[in-house]
């Protein structure tokens, strides 16, 4: 199943205002086709992915990532130096993400080592993590990879014009709660498989 790449079509095309059929006009397919890739039945090769990319205005990079790790089961991290908000955190996250790997990190050396080591579809950083900005963290995951969806987690919502700058994907306030997570996940610039329903 070619979840990622179904998910990450859905989302753009549905962003463009094309429905199936529209979307099927422009490249020449049939709606049914369409419909298969925005289930998971059946992936477009390289040729197509690039026809959608033209048409749909969308980095071919974008369409060849998702298509490329579309069966990989996504790692989320946490980023935070208080233990208590792993404590709390991380059970929040994995009854939420049911089919990924979260873990958390109180160091951000440590958290940018996974970072290195494993695709990272999510992270979720605090701001202030002692003398390390969680800005900069955010900037050193996405150039170790572009399609890490940052979400910035704090107590202090007056940061929250900065985080924008950053190229993050959202940001929330402490506690983190279900609700939330599930909030951020409707905003994802880099869509992933979540397990459960569909965000």
């Amino acid at each position: 199943m070619s979840i990622f790449f179904a998910e990450t079509l859905k989302k753009i095309r549905t962003e463009k205002g094309l429905s199936q059929q529209a979307l099927a006009d422009k490249i020449y397919v049939t709606r049914s086709t369409i419909a298969r890739w925005e289930n998971g039945s059946r992936l477009p090769d390289v040729a197509m992915i690039t026809r959608l990319s033209h048409c749909l205005e969308e980095d071919v990079n974008t369409l060849l990532y998702a298509a490329s790790e579309s069966d990989d089961i996504p790692h989320v991290i946490l980023l935070d130096d208080t233990k208590i908000t792993l404590t709390g955190g991380l059970p929040v996250l994995e009854s939420v993400l049911p089919d990924a790997t979260v873990i958390g990190f109180t160091r951000p050396s440590e958290a940018i080592e996974y970072a290195k080591a494993h695709r990272v579809a999510l992270a979720f950083v605090d701001i202030e993590l002692g003398r390390v900005s969680g800005f900069d963290i955010c900037k050193t995951l996405l150039e170790i990879n572009p399609h890490t969806n940052v979400v910035f987690v704090t107590a202090y919502s007056n940061y929250s014009l900065d985080a924008w700058k950053t190229g993050a994907s959202g940001f929330m306030l402490k506690p983190i709660t279900p609700e939330d997570v599930r909030n951020q996940l409707k905003n994802l610039r880099h869509p992933f498989r979540t397990g459960g329903t569909n965000i």
